[in-house]
Order: structure tokens, then C-alpha cells, then sequence
């Protein structure tokens, strides 16, 4: 039987958490630099405990004013200060609720900036691995954040997104495209059924590129969060495809 890890980015304080734990396999927690804060942690981190969820460190840029979305300039130093920090303190909110981090994903600018930039990319992951050489990171499927944690042996889950459309070379669609974001279900499933089944996304310029689908991201902040997760979860289903964590 196929299976697939379906993640989501909870604990930015919009709303849907309760109903989507319910609906996935791993929970990237905001862990305060670009969202959140002490007690939506330890109310995410509850959450996912209850339902049996994987909890991963969603790392940002110290950047609440614009969600973490906008490329800050800091050196080497400064970006492993930023992501062991806010692992770090995660997981010790984890530990006192009975769990633990499994999973690292940069979040917003991070994530796409290191996706792009080996150099980035080789700080993240150098990073994660120096903290905890058990950690997974979650990164961008054919990217520079797969490849250069491959080189230093940390494990890694290679991401695609179900409500995001790609380019050509295997990049995410500007949010700033009117053609970025997918919201309709539908176009969602068959997208992600494509990409799990098959190893084939289709790209905003009609071209079929191959990919490799890992885990499967819904973000948590969009309005039909939940409806699109209870709709990808129906079609995974009906496909005979499980959803079961990358750690599980």
C-alpha cells in the first residue's frame, strides 16, 4: 500500500488547529519568531499529542509584521541563532507535554530563500543536525534544502504542496502571481493524487515535471483549511493511499 505523510502549519493563531489535527500526520508548530507565542506552543503541542500527531519545529524569520514572508539579510551565525532557538524552545515545551520534535520545516521566506541558496540551504540543515542528528528536515521536494541535508546525512522528507502551483523548474509560484495559490478542492486532489501516484506535477505552463511527493503540506492559515484537508483525506482514501507520518 502507498503511503504519504500529510502535514499542515499550525499554532499561527488562525483558528483551524482543532479540526485539522484530526485531519493529518504532522504538525509544523510556529515556534514565535514569525507567529505564535509560549501558550499557543503548548496549546498546539497539546493538540497534536491528543490526536497522535507529529510535532515539527516551523522556524521563521524574526518577522511577525509581515508573517515571516518577507527575505531578511542575516548572516550565517544569525540564522542558526534563529533556528536552534526556536527549536529549542519547542521542544521543551514538547517534552513537558508528553512529546517530542521529530521534524524540522523552515517557514515563509526561509523555507523558499534556502530552497534556492545552497549555501542557506547548508546552514539549515548543518544547523538541525548539529542540535539533533535525528531530526528530519522537511524541505521543498528536488531542492537545494534536500540535497545539501543528503550530504551531511540528515534525514529528510521531501515536501509538495497541495494549494500551490509550481513553475516549470520545480519552484513554487510566487505568492505575489495571481496564479499561486489553488482554491479549488478538486484541482487540489488531483494535483496531489498526481504527484503521490505517479511522480509528476503540472507546472502553471502546462509542462509535466517529475517530483517526489514525501509529505504533503495544506496550510493551516487559508479559510477552507479544514474543508480542503477532509477532501484530500477522501481522496487519499479512495485511491487506497494511507496517511501515516514519516517517523510513525
Amino acid at each position: 500500500m502507498l503511503t504519504v505523510d500529510l502535514n499542515c502549519d499550525v499554532g499561527e493563531g488562525c483558528g483551524y488547529d482543532a479540526e485539522l489535527m484530526g485531519l493529518v500526520s504532522s504538525a509544523n508548530i510556529a515556534c514565535g519568531y514569525h507567529a505564535g507565542d509560549e501558550e499557543t506552543m503548548r496549546k498546539t503541542v497539546d493538540l497534536a499529542v491528543e490526536n497522535g500527531v507529529t510535532i515539527g519545529a516551523h522556524p521563521g524569520y524574526p518577522d511577525r509584521e509581515n508573517f515571516g514572508r518577507d527575505v531578511m539579510d542575516l548572516s550565517a551565525s544569525e540564522i542558526v541563532r534563529i533556528v536552534t532557538d526556536q527549536i529549542n524552545a519547542l521542544a521543551e515545551i514538547a517534552k513537558t507535554a508528553g512529546g517530542k520534535v521529530t521534524h524540522v520545516k523552515p517557514h515563509g521566506a526561509l523555507y523558499n530563500q534556502s530552497a534556492r541558496d545552497p549555501e542557506l540551504a547548508s546552514v539549515i540543515a548543518r544547523a538541525i543536525a548539529d542540535l539533533d542528528d535525528r531530526l528530519i528536515l522537511f524541505g521543498l521536494s528536488g531542492s537545494h534544502s534536500i540535497s545539501e541535508a543528503e550530504k551531511i546525512g540528515l534525514r529528510t522528507a521531501s515536501e509538495v504542496f497541495a494549494d500551490r502551483t509550481y513553475q516549470s523548474d520545480g519552484s513554487l509560484t510566487p505568492r505575489t502571481d495571481l496564479k499561486a495559490l489553488i482554491q479549488d478542492q478538486e484541482t487540489a486532489s488531483t494535483q496531489v493524487l498526481d504527484m503521490i501516484k505517479y511522480g509528476r506535477v503540472r507546472s502553471v505552463d502546462a509542462i509535466m515535471i517529475p517530483i517526489i511527493a514525501q509529505t504533503v503540506c495544506i496550510h493551516g492559515d487559508g479559510d477552507n483549511a479544514a474543508n480542503f484537508a477532509r477532501a484530500i483525506n477522501r481522496a487519499l482514501a479512495q485511491s487506497g493511499i494511507e496517511i501515516k507520518a514519516i517517523d510513525a
